[in-house]
C-alpha cells in the first residue's frame, strides 16, 4: 500500500488534516452541548495521528535525505491545524517527496552511516518496520495519557 515515501506521507498528511477536524468538531460538541466525550474521543484520534505523522515525517525526511529545514516543517506543521495538506503539497512540487525506497546500498558515501544501514534494513522488512513503528507510537501515546492533556485536566 505505501510501496513509495510519497503514498506514505500524503496518507498520514491528509489523515491529520482529518483528525483535527475530529478534534475541533469534538471541542464544538463539548462548548455547545457538554459532551466531553466527544473531546476525548477526537482528542484521542488527533494524538495517535499527530504521532503517527511526526513518525512518518521523520521518517520520509530521513529516507528522501532532506536538509533540517524541510523536515521541520514537515513535523511542525502538524501543530498548525491543516497545515499538512500545503506542506505535502510543498514538499511534492518541490520533489522532496520524489523517489522509492532506499532498499539498497548505492555508492554514495552518505550511505555507509550506521543509521543508514539500519534504515535500509527496517525497511526490507516493511511489515516488521511497520508493526515496530506502530508499536513506538502506541508507547509514546500511552506515555503521553499518564502525563495527561496538554494544559491539565
Amino acid at each position: 500500500m505505501f510501496r513509495t515515501p510519497l503514498t506514505l506521507f500524503r496518507t498520514l498528511a491528509i489523515a491529520e488534516a482529518v483528525s483535527w477536524t475530529l478534534l475541533i468538531a469534538g471541542l464544538i460538541l463539548r462548548a455547545t452541548l457538554g459532551l466531553d466525550i466527544a473531546t476525548t474521543i477526537g482528542g484521542s484520534i488527533h494524538g495517535f495521528v499527530f504521532l503517527s505523522y511526526g513518525a512518518t515525517a521523520i521518517l520520509v525526511a530521513k529516507n528522501n535525505r532532506w536538509a533540517p529545514g524541510p523536515t521541520a516543517v514537515a513535523v511542525i506543521s502538524a501543530v498548525i491545524p491543516y497545515a499538512t495538506i500545503p506542506v505535502e503539497i510543498w514538499l511534492n512540487r518541490t520533489g522532496r517527496l520524489n523517489g522509492q525506497w532506499r532498499l539498497e546500498e548505492t555508492g554514495d558515501p552518505r550511505e555507509r552511516a550506521w543509521h543508514d544501514r539500519l534504515l535500509r534494513a527496517l525497511l526490507r522488512r516493511p511489515l516488521l518496520f511497520g508493526l515496530a513503528l506502530l508499536a513506538a507510537v502506541i508507547v509514546a501515546f500511552t506515555v503521553l495519557l499518564i502525563i495527561g492533556p496538554p494544559g491539565g485536566r
